[in-house]
C-alpha cells in the first residue's frame, strides 16, 4: 500500500497514485503550483484515511478494531448493570480510552488484577473487576460478533481464601424484619426477598412485573451478573410482595433502612449480601442438591458454589445409610464354603 505524488511533464499535470491490496487508482491535478498544493494535500488527506482504514481492519476485510471502553458502554446501555456500578467505575478508569478490544483488554486486565493484590485490595473486590472485563469480551463475542475469538474465559478469577461468610438463621432474618418500621414496608420486603429468593440487591431493585410468573422471579440475561437467564421460586406468603413492580424505592433509602436495622439488633458487622449466602444455606439446610443451589445463586460453574460445600456435609452420612445393603450376599457366599 502506497500514496505517490509526482509531475508528468508530457501532460503538464500532477498526479496522485494510490495502491493497496493489487489496485491503483490515480487522480490528477493542474500542473501549476495550485494543482501541485491540491495534489499535496489531497494526498496527504488520503493517507491519512487509508491508515485509519488499516488500523479499524477495513481494508483487509477484518471486523473493525474498537476499544474496551466502547464494549463497555454498549454493555451499560443495553444491559441492567446497577448492581456492579462499584466495580464498572473504577475498572473504566483503569482501561482508559485506548486499549483495545481483545488481548490487549486481557493483557490490561491481568495487569489491573497484581496492581490491585499489591494494593493489598480482597480477592473479592478484584473479581468483581475482573468479572466486569470479562463480561464485555464475552458479549463482544457471543452477541455483538466483535471478536472472532471468545477471550473471556483468558480471564482467571482465583477463589478468596478465607472470604468472609455469614448465614443468618431464620430466627435472625425475624429479628432484622422485626427492627424495620411499618413506614419502611417496601425496603421491608426488599429485604426479606433477598433472603428468601437470594437475589441481589440490584437485581431485586431492577424487577418489573414481566419478570413474575406463577410464583417465580424469572430473570432476563440482561439483568444478572453472569448474563444468564434465571429462574427462582417464591414462598407462596411472599408473592403479593411482588404485585406493585418495581420497587418503590432507591439504593440509598434501601440502605439506610438495612444499617438503621442491623443496628438494632446488634450486628453492624452485616452486609446486605449477607442474605444470599444466608439463602444458600437454607437451602442446604432444606436438602437441596449443590447443583440446585449453583442454578438458584445464578453461578457460572460448581467452583463458585462449593464454598458452600461445608453445608453438603452433614447429609452425607444420611445417605449412606439409604443406599442398599449388599453385605447378605457376602453371607450367602461364606454358608455355601461352609
Amino acid at each position: 500500500m502506497g500514496i505517490t505524488v509526482r509531475y508528468r511533464e508530457k501532460r503538464n499535470r500532477w498526479v496522485v497514485t494510490e495502491t493497496y491490496n493489487g489496485h491503483r487508482h490515480q487522480q490528477t491535478f493542474a500542473g501549476d503550483r495550485e494543482g501541485e498544493r491540491q495534489a499535496r494535500e489531497y494526498a496527504a488527506k488520503r493517507e491519512s484515511e487509508l491508515n485509519e482504514a488499516v488500523f479499524h481492519g477495513e481494508v483487509m476485510g477484518r471486523q473493525p478494531r474498537r476499544t474496551f471502553i466502547e464494549g463497555l458502554e454498549r454493555w451499560i446501555d443495553e444491559y441492567d448493570v446497577a448492581s456492579q456500578v462499584k466495580a464498572i467505575r473504577p475498572v473504566a478508569h483503569y482501561m482508559g480510552d485506548r486499549v483495545l478490544l481483545g488481548m490487549d483488554a486481557v493483557d490490561k486486565a491481568r495487569e489491573m488484577a497484581r496492581d490491585l493484590r499489591k494494593q493489598g485490595r480482597a480477592q473479592s473486590t478484584i473479581n468483581n473487576h475482573l468479572q466486569v472485563v470479562k463480561r464485555v469480551l464475552n458479549l463482544a463475542y457471543r452477541e455483538w460478533g466483535w471478536l472472532d475469538r471468545p477471550l473471556g474465559d483468558k480471564i482467571r478469577k482465583k477463589m478468596p481464601k478465607n472470604e468472609r461468610h455469614v448465614y443468618l438463621t431464620i430466627e435472625q432474618v425475624s429479628q432484622l424484619l422485626q427492627a424495620i418500621p411499618d413506614q419502611s414496608i417496601v425496603e421491608k420486603r426488599v429485604i426479606a426477598l433477598a433472603a428468601l429468593t437470594g437475589l441481589r440487591q440490584g437485581e431485586l431493585l431492577a424487577l418489573d412485573p414481566q419478570n413474575v410468573h406463577g410464583g417465580r422471579i424469572l430473570l432476563r440475561p440482561d439483568q444478572t451478573k453472569s448474563g444468564k437467564a434465571r429462574v427462582v421460586p417464591v414462598p407462596e406468603d411472599a408473592r403479593a410482595w411482588l404485585e406493585d413492580l418495581p420497587f418503590a424505592t432507591t439504593y440509598s433509602r434501601l440502605r439506610t433502612v438495612w444499617e438503621h436495622a442491623r443496628q438494632a439488633v446488634g450486628r453492624p458487622d452485616l452486609r446486605f449480601h449477607d442474605l444470599r449466602h444466608s439463602y444458600a444455606s437454607m437451602l442446604a439446610q432444606a436438602g437441596e442438591s449443590m447443583t440446585t443451589v449453583r442454578d438458584l445463586l445464578g453461578h457460572s460453574s460448581l467452583i463458585v458454589t462449593s464454598r458452600y460445600s461445608h453445608m453438603f456435609d452433614a447429609g452425607l452420612d444420611d445417605i449412606g445409610s439409604r443406599l442398599p445393603s449388599l453385605s447378605a450376599a457376602f453371607c450367602d457366599q461364606t454358608a455355601t464354603k461352609h
